[in-house]
């Protein structure tokens, strides 16, 4: 069942043999394609790069196969779609790399191969996004609070975060504003999501009103 359906090298390649892997491509593509944009919500740009780029990958792999710049030709488009698309996400790059590597099954000829393990992949990709198994801790925070340099960052906030806070671990802190502020970052988990605004606010009464970042993933504060 998972034979390849090319016979010979490049030089050899038959019409039929081609259209068929061209067509499991595009199948495969379009499935993938859809799959991610039931579950992340991406732009069509990125849809349609998800949908075409097996066959892209394929038409590569087709023209070397059978030739010792196979190595080569496969880690050089891999590069190349790589830096170029510039993914944001984890999941872009996951999904990235099975258009491809869907490409390179059915460049190689073996499309029920490619079938059955973009359907496979896929239904798991579903399976984990839908069902929330691997859903995130909710209650995970990561704050990055700005302070005066006078003010003691060491136990200053610590009465907050005992009544807000399971946990809560100070992760670095550095000089800003050319040493006249601190920015302290602590990874917490709260107890009530919904007291999240009630715990911000004294903290902002402890900071002098500066600038608190409270988000899930750690994220880049413009430095004051």
């Amino acid at each position: 069942m998972f034979s390849s359906v090319l016979n010979g090298a490049a030089s050899a390649l038959s019409v039929t043999a081609v259209l068929l892997c061209l067509a499991a491509s595009a199948v495969c593509g379009l499935i993938i394609a859809l799959v991610y944009r039931a579950c992340e919500h991406p732009n069509k740009g990125f849809s349609l790069t998800l949908a075409i780029l097996p066959a892209i990958v394929q038409m590569i792999i087709l023209m070397v196969n059978g030739n010792l710049g196979v190595g080569v030709a496969v880690a050089g488009s891999f590069s190349l779609v790589r830096f170029r698309s510039l993914p944001g996400k984890a999941s872009d790059i996951l999904i990235i790399f099975l258009a491809m590597g869907v490409g390179l099954c059915t460049g190689m000829g073996y499309i029920w191969f490619a079938l059955a393990a973009t359907a496979a992949i896929c239904a798991f990709y579903l399976l984990y996004a839908k069902t929330g198994i691997l859903e995130a801790d909710q209650t995970y925070r990561n704050i990055r609070i700005t302070m005066p340099e006078d003010l003691d960052y060491t136990n200053v906030f610590e009465e907050v975060f005992r009544e807000y806070t399971k946990s809560c671990e100070l992760e670095s802190v550095r000089t800003i504003s050319l040493g006249t502020m601190f920015q302290a970052e602590y990874s917490v988990r709260l107890k009530d999501v919904r007291q999240e605004k009630e715990m911000i606010d004294q903290l902002r009464i402890r900071n002098g009103n500066l600038p608190i970042i409270c988000g899930r993933t750690a994220t880049i504060a413009a430095e004051l």
